[in-house]
């Protein structure tokens, strides 16, 4: 990780090619690259939504890889989110207790070459949402 920006609205990250996470083609292990990915939307919108005073339960409910072209050297992704989103995900927790949704990530080398694009499938619940008190009756 690089840096987490203003608020943990979103996050630089850079995955470091090493002698630990070289595979026999000289290119970084696709685990390695999808690990690095899994977390972050999961993390981001937990702090999103606790600072805004949620209690909250996230994760990746699923996460999908395509690998593009071999990782040879340092890779760099960045997520933001943006208040639409927010908006859109605070609606729902509001009215229906659990937002779900996928989110991309494309991953690219120094010289901006796009080797992986991940889709995190993020789940958060409310964990203060009453399901009678939010119907209509």
């Amino acid at each position: 990780m690089v840096r987490f920006e203003k608020d943990f609205r979103g996050v630089e990250v850079k995955i470091k090619k090493s002698i630990w996470n070289r595979n026999y083609n000289n290119s970084i292990f696709g685990g390695t690259i999808f690990s690095a990915a899994d977390a972050f939307y999961p993390v981001i919108f937990f702090q999103i939504f606790t600072q805004k005073g949620y209690s909250i339960r996230a994760w990746s409910k699923s996460s999908e890889i395509k690998y593009l072209k071999p990782g040879y050297f340092n890779l760099f992704f960045k997520i933001h989110i943006d208040e639409a989103e927010i908006i859109e995900a605070e609606e729902i927790l509001n009215t229906v207790g659990k937002y779900t949704k996928p989110h991309p990530i494309e991953i690219y080398d120094k010289n901006g070459l796009n080797v992986a694009s991940v889709t995190i499938e993020v789940y958060m619940r409310n964990l203060n949402f009453i399901e009678n008190a939010h119907s209509d009756k």
